[in-house]
Parts: C-alpha cells; structure tokens; sequence
C-alpha cells in the first residue's frame, strides 16, 4: 500500500500505542443520571452554525463527526437509552466493510449510516440493518484504494463530503447513483493527506490536510469534477484535527501545537491569516476543538520535553493575536481524543487508558484537576476515540475491544467503572467514535476472523 510519510507516522504512533498500552485479548465481559432537560446547561449551548434536524418520524439526524458544528459530540435529543437500561444493550447487527475502520466515525442522516474504511472507500448502509445478522452496503463510494480512509464523512443538504490520504477531498451525492459502486459527484486536491473529517457550515465545506493548510471549499462544488478552494489559510504544521465553527470563526488545531482561529468567511485574498492563535502543547495530533458557550476547549497530544498532556480552554473571542488559556487540566498521556462538552463538562479520553471528566466552568484556578476519571472492566489501553454524551451517558472507544459506557454524572468516587461495554469480535482497535442517535449505537472496528473485516458495530436495547 502506498503511504505518504505522515501516514507512516500514524502507523508507528500505533504500534507504540499496542505496545505500550497493552492491546491484548478480546475481553469476554458481555453507563448518569437520565437527563430531565435535554437542552446543555452551563456549558454546551448551540452555535449559530449548528442545525439541529429532527425529521417527520420524529428521528434524528447526526450528519458530521461529534454532531454539531461546533463539535460538542453530543446528542441533546436522545431519550431511549439511559442510565436504567444501558445494560440492556446488545449487538443488533453488523455493516460488513473492506477492512478495518480506524478512526472514522458515522454519519447517519435520513436513515442511512455512513463509515470510512482503511480500504480506502466510503460505504452507505441501511441505519435500521437489514433483517439479518450481517449487512451489506447500500453502495459504496469508490475513492482511490491504494490509500487509508481514516476521515470522518459529514452529510449536508444531499452530499456527503470526507477525506483521504490520496490528498483528495470526496464528495459523493448522498442517495447514491442507482448502482452498488458510485463514483464521486467532484473531488478537490490538496497538498497532503487529508484524515481530517470535513465541516459543512453555510454552504462551505472546510478541511484540514497534512500539507500545513486548512481548505474552504463551496459545498455545491464548482460544475466540475475537481474544484479549486475559496480560501486557504497555512499553519505551522499538519492538520489532523478536524475544524469547528462558531460564531462566524473557525477553529482548528495543528501539529505546531497551536489552536488557529480564522473567519469562517475568508478574508480579501486566496491566503487568509489567522484572527488568533494560542499555544497547545508541543503538538496537537489529531484533536479537534469543542466550542461551547464562548470557550474553545482542544488537547495537547504531548507538553514539552514530556509525554504527559493538557486540555486547555480557551476564550473563544480573546481579542488579541497571541491568546493564553482560560485554564488548563492534566488529562494523562499522548491524547488523541477530542473533547466533548454537555451539560457542565468536558470528557476527554487519554492514551493512559482512562476518560478524563473536568468541569466546564474551570476552577478559578490556572491549572484544575479532573472531577472524576473512568476506568475499563478488564484489560487496559488508549482511548483515542472522542467520548459522546447523551441522555445521562457518556460513551467512549477504547482500543481493547470495546466501546465504555458511564454514567455521565460519575460515580460520587474519583475512579468510576463503566455502566456497560459494548464489545467487538475479535479486534482491539476502537478508535471509531460512537455516534448515539434514534436509541442506536454505531461505532467503526472490524472482525479480524472474518473477510472481509471491516466491521461497523450496531447496538440497540435487547427486546
């Protein structure tokens, strides 16, 4: 398979991880408080770029990676699951995919689940299964299989746009093309890999690529098959994280170990300068922002000269080109994981194998310490899978095979096991992050036993 020299990196970063955090085994164990308001509290309040969807059934929609476009990977509209029968959860059935699923997240808009896979495809699959145990694709977008699919697909007004280390943009009509293999409707090219997961806000599709540069691009395309950006603006390092908007700005984090905020209308010329940077760390890998009612929250993969890594929190309109955080937290070792925000707080998954769990507000202290922390039943390794919260529960990927289910208000105890784990077949890497919508669990994986591999997981309550 050809890689680029950053995918390379990716691939080393992940041996390091199955060594260091100990990937072995597939556990054989088969998450708080139900939310009386469904609207965020102190902290988790809409942008104005978020579009909440709630269709004539009465479902509702999760079109992008973490939900909204401010990323709070939460779901304020779910009310099946909940802290009373999560460990009623069992697998409904399985998508069957090319190959592993490594870190894309579903998408499930109008009924229909979206995934990427390592095979380097986009696959569509019936949101509500097929009446079987094992389920095939309605159609799969065909990209350019040499490479990993390691982007999130996002889903807006009938196109579904995600990214690919061939340095392309996809973007494929949403109900298919009538046959069991589409192509794309038009692509766009940058300079580098894209495994960050696309934004659509206002008719503009934004990405981050491993070229240094974040890219806006007209959602409706251009008339034809490869499109030029509106607007790009450079950073000091290669974007994984996926961007965030609101409030007119977008934010991203990069491998500089900076968080950029730029217009999220572009400036006067092609190249766009940033609004305000603030200083992350020594690197940001792969962590995408969270915005939440004026503050901008991001974690550092490592801090200088030391494994060790923050979240940071920042005043999302700090009025001044250099910004210093609001507070920072401790949160463990090497993250990958983004943070997500409801109702009060930020959970943050760490590559020392816990959930990290901080209030919102901060402490009226520069430096705070998690309220509570969350560990596995069983087997131990990173959680690299950004947490989801909804109705009362908190549930995170965990690369030993499972996705953790908590109790979102914790346990009244500073280490907390989870409610439930929904469990793989026989794979460790749960790097997907689980979407929960319409009293459904989806998350990415595979089933190493079985071929083809890849493997979106389905949970609902047991009948």
């Amino acid at each position: 398979m050809i890689r680029s020299s950053r995918s390379v990196i990716l691939v080393v970063v992940w041996v390091v991880f199955n060594i260091q955090f100990g990937l072995a085994g597939t556990l054989s164990a088969s998450s708080t408080s139900t939310a009386s308001n469904p609207n965020l509290t102190s902290t988790g309040s809409q942008s104005s770029e978020d579009n909440f969807q709630q269709l004539s059934d009465g479902s509702v929609n999760w079109p992008m990676f973490k939900n909204q476009t401010s990323r709070l990977g939460f779901n304020p509209s779910e009310s099946t699951i909940n802290v009373n029968n999560a460990q009623s959860l069992s697998l409904s059935w399985v998508g069957i995919l090319g190959d592993l699923v490594d870190y894309s997240s579903p998408a499930v808009v109008d009924g229909v689940a979206y995934i990427g896979s390592t095979d380097g495809n986009l696959y569509a699959f019936n949101a509500n299964g097929c009446g079987q145990s094992a389920c095939q694709p309605l159609w799969v977008g065909t990209m350019n299989n040499q490479f990993f699919t390691l982007s999130s697909p996002a889903v807006a007004n009938g196109t579904v746009f995600i990214g690919s280390e061939d340095h392309k943009l996809y973007a494929f009509a949403a109900s298919g093309c009538g046959q069991g293999t589409c192509s794309p409707l038009w692509t766009a090219t940058t300079g580098g890999a894209v495994f960050s997961s696309p934004l659509v806000a206002n008719n503009i599709v934004y990405v981050g690529s491993e070229d240094h540069r974040l890219y806006a691009y007209s959602a409706n395309g251009c008339g034809h098959s490869s499109c030029p950006p509106l607007w790009i603006a450079n950073t000091g390092g290669a974007i994984d994280s996926a961007p965030a908007i609101a409030n007119g700005v977008v934010y991203v984090g990069s491998q500089d170990g900076k968080l950029y905020a730029f217009s999220a209308t572009g400036c006067a010329s092609l190249f766009c300068r940033p609004i305000w940077t603030g200083q992350v760390g020594q690197t940001i890998f792969g962590s995408t922002p969270a915005v939440a009612n004026g503050v901008v929250y991001i974690a550092s993969f490592e801090e200088p000269n030391s494994s060790n890594s923050k979240l940071y929190a920042f005043n999302a309109n700090c009025g001044v080109p250099v910004c210093r955080p609001l507070w920072t937290a401790d949160a463990g070792d090497f993250v990958q994981s983004s943070p997500a925000v409801a109702n009060g707080k930020v959970y943050l998954g760490s590559g020392d194998d816990l959930l990290y769990v901080f209030d919102a507000n901060g402490c009226n202290q520069p430096t705070c310490t998690a309220l509570w922390r969350g560990e596995a039943v069983g087997a131990q390794a990173a959680l690299v899978s950004a947490p989801t919260v909804a109705n009362g529960l908190v549930y995170v990927g965990e690369n030993n095979g499972m996705v953790e289910v908590y109790n979102a208000d914790g346990c009244n105890q500073s280490i907390c096991l989870p409610v439930t784990q929904l469990l793989t077949n026989n794979e460790q890497i749960v790097s997907s992050s689980p979407t929960v919508v319409n009293g459904t669990v989806y998350f990415g994986s595979a089933d190493q036993f079985n071929s083809p591999t890849g493997r979106l997981y389905v949970f609902k309550l047991a009948r």
